[in-house]
């Protein structure tokens, strides 16, 4: 009929037309996603150049991420109205985190050893280039656990915020919040303020996050343009095992927990496919944590407890990570044919797992954590991941998607297990289908 706006029908039985449909941001993210890899294989040189479209929206998020986290925990926590509390969240997130980041890394070495990407290779160490990865190397040679728990503690209140560390701002955070539950009617119109505030930041977020389509369309078209498709061909075999340990660690593991707390984890993907999307745009989480923390608080997870789960997991509950450091460290043995006895890969697990929480908030912490993790293994040149640099951003996509999902259905479940989940509420969230 004239005048009338063409419409599509959703498998639910639901009418939307096509201006509906477009203004959804998962579908705008999903098409600049494809225009960007479009851009970067036919012209390589101008996706390159797009590369500041990306960065300059992750640094808009990055710019709200400290104050999103302060007010999130400091007014949950000031609300709680037993501060042992605090403690209880986060000694059980903190079991949680270790549980399925050992988990990772055991599946990880599973994977690694049952499809052995790198067999079959037979690179000669001596034909290494360690100058490649001599970066990376030097800044895992600075890791130490020492100098990670007093990275912890920031110089002052106002360097937490500037410097934009997660685990500063979260470590201020708490303690304020703290005082502030202690200071009782007195910290009251702080309270307030803070309650208040909290309201006009999350609509800047809404803002900036109108902007995502832009830097997943940057972000992507610089990947494929700098990296290209033929560095994923000439290792896909290792991509494509990664992709898989991944999908079976979400799909059966985490799964299995979704289905122990009466939830699915599919329906929870679906209701998240808007950070997804862009976390898979931008390869990085960091770009989706604010819009998390505000969904986790949609689907009935108290606000004390997303404020403490989530951006400590974005710092330890790094799934994906995990269980990217032992498949490649196992990829770069195989292709060395370096064999590996049952003791030494045992030795590659506890350390990946010390050096992955020693890396917590630094930038590209997949890949230091790596070479930390080879540093220390004798058995194994840290030169081999130069084999890997190439098809890094390719890995980091699937890297920064599992974690994300991981600390979304960490908030569910210890949220569950403190009693601070409205079971109806999560429901209610993940059947919609909008």
């Amino acid at each position: 009929m004239p005048g009338k706006e063409p419409k599509i029908i959703l498998e639910n039985g639901v009418a939307y037309n096509f201006r509906i449909l477009y203004r959804r941001l998962y579908v705008q993210v999903f098409f600049a996603i494809i225009c960007g890899i479009i851009v970067g294989y036919f012209w390589p040189g101008l996706g390159e150049a797009l590369k500041p479209l990306g960065d300059a929206f992750i640094k808009l998020v990055k710019m709200i991420i400290a104050p999103v986290i302060f007010l999130t925990i400091a007014s949950g926590i000031a609300g709680m109205s037993d501060l042992r509390k605090v403690g209880r969240v986060a000694g059980k997130a903190l079991l949680y985190f270790f549980t399925f980041s050992t988990l990772a890394l055991i599946i990880g070495l599973i994977i690694g050893n049952l499809l052995q990407p790198g067999h079959g290779l037979h690179i000669n160490p001596a034909t290494l280039n360690r100058n490649t990865v001599s970066h990376y190397l030097e800044q895992a040679h600075d890791l130490s656990f020492i100098a990670f728990v007093l990275n912890i503690i920031p110089a002052t209140v106002v360097s937490a915020f500037v410097s934009g560390n997660i685990l500063q701002v979260l470590f201020f955070s708490v303690l304020f919040g703290i005082a502030l539950g202690a200071a009782g009617d007195k910290g009251k119109p702080v309270l307030d303020f803070i309650q208040a505030l909290t309201s006009p930041i999350f609509k800047l977020v809404a803002i900036i996050m109108k902007a995502a389509p832009i830097g997943a369309f940057g972000a992507m078209a610089f990947t494929i343009g700098a990296y290209g498709i033929a560095s994923v061909v000439n290792l896909a075999y290792l991509v494509l095992s990664f992709y898989l340990a991944a999908f079976l660690f979400v799909a059966l593991l985490l799964g299995a927990v979704c289905r122990r707390c009466g939830f699915s984890v599919f329906a929870l993907l679906r209701y998240l496919k808007d950070e997804l999307l862009l976390v898979l745009g931008t390869s990085s989480s960091e770009s989706a944590l604010p819009s998390l923390m505000e969904k986790m608080e949609k689907a009935g997870a108290r606000k004390s407890v997303v404020g403490l789960v989530v951006p400590t997991g974005y710092s330890f509950n790094l799934d994906g990570t995990n269980m990217y450091m032992t498949l490649a460290a196992l990829f770069i043995a195989q292709a060395l044919d370096i064999h590996l006895s049952l003791g030494q890969q045992l030795l590659i697990l506890l350390v990946a797992m010390l050096s992955s929480k020693g890396a917590a908030g630094v930038a590209g912490a997949g890949f230091i954590a790596l070479a930390a993790t080879l540093q220390v293994v004798p058995a194994l040149p840290a030169a081999g991941m130069a084999l890997i640099l190439g098809i890094d951003r390719f890995m980091d996509m699937c890297r920064s998607l599992t974690n994300i999902i991981g600390n979304a259905v960490a908030c569910i479940v210890v949220a569950k297990w403190e009693n601070e989940l409205n079971e109806e509420q999560l429901h209610q969230a993940l059947n919609d289908r909008q």
